[in-house]
């Protein structure tokens, strides 16, 4: 199982909307709006980190007014 953090920019007047298009996917785990250099984090689950990047690339920055993503992966200790 691969778990990804990703961080959003949206277009301005869009958070919302982003919002409610990544609610519908499946694989989101978490989602919380933010203040600051980002507008939305969201928790992923993937099979692998390669469906996990298919994910972000063709689900996630995909959806009207997002503007840019940064995604950090997880581990285990």
């Amino acid at each position: 199982m691969a778990i990804g953090f990703v961080l959003i920019s949206t277009e301005p007047g869009h958070e919302k909307e982003v919002y409610n298009a990544l609610l519908r996917l499946n694989q989101v785990q978490e989602l919380h709006p933010l203040f600051g250099e980002y507008d939305l984090i969201v928790k992923l689950e993937a099979q692998d980190f390669d469906s996990l990047g298919h994910l972000v690339v063709e689900k996630v920055r995909s959806i009207d007014g997002v503007k840019e993503t940064k995604t950090l992966t997880g581990t285990k200790f």
